[in-house]
């Protein structure tokens, strides 16, 4: 079977499906929502994460605006499924945020769900959460081809400077 050009573009179909259809989309994406408005910090799949960080962040937005504009009200109604959560994001987490432009969440990868599925897993959290901060993973870096050329270009500089003048016989290379 040959594939032809058309399988690869994806013709503006660039959101993951995350269930059985639409409807079970969205239903998803309103609880992950609404539990990282009442924990401020959930973990979930890579997928769901990535899927689901920007309308947290476009909650905030509206949020911003306050509680008596009446488009920020109907979105905080229907991306939150309790109802009780409407006070919070009004009243702790848009005033938290009002000196914030952009970037409300932070979104962290952590090892993979070994034994069941080994699903892609990470964290999202608001900035700011009274949550214990999670630590951020630092590559080694060391390890990297680029510092490994690095240091050894720093131990020949370190080894020119301890003897610079070494006599050499005529035609021999440094």
């Amino acid at each position: 079977m040959r594939l032809s050009a058309a399988a690869w573009i994806s013709h503006g179909r660039v959101r993951r499906n995350l269930g059985q259809g639409p409807k079970s989309r969205l239903d998803l994406l309103r609880n992950l929502v609404t539990a990282l408005v009442r924990y401020e910090r959930i973990e979930t799949t890579y997928a769901r994460v990535d899927e689901m960080r920007l309308y947290a962040e476009r909650l905030i937005d509206y949020a911003k605006r306050g509680d008596s504009d009446p488009r920020a009200m109907r979105v905080a109604d229907f991306w939150l499924t309790e109802k009780d959560l409407i006070h919070k994001l009004f009243k702790v987490l848009a005033p938290r945020y009002q000196s914030y432009s952009r970037n409300y969440t932070r979104m962290l990868q952590i090892p993979n769900r070994d034994y069941v599925d080994r699903a892609k897993m990470a964290v999202i959290e608001y900035k700011g959460n009274p949550l214990p901060p999670l630590p951020i993973p630092r590559r080694d870096s060391e390890k990297t081809l680029v510092n490994q050329l690095l240091k050894g270009y720093r131990d020949d500089l370190l080894r020119a400077k301890e003897a610079p003048f070494v006599e050499r016989p005529l035609g021999t290379a440094v």
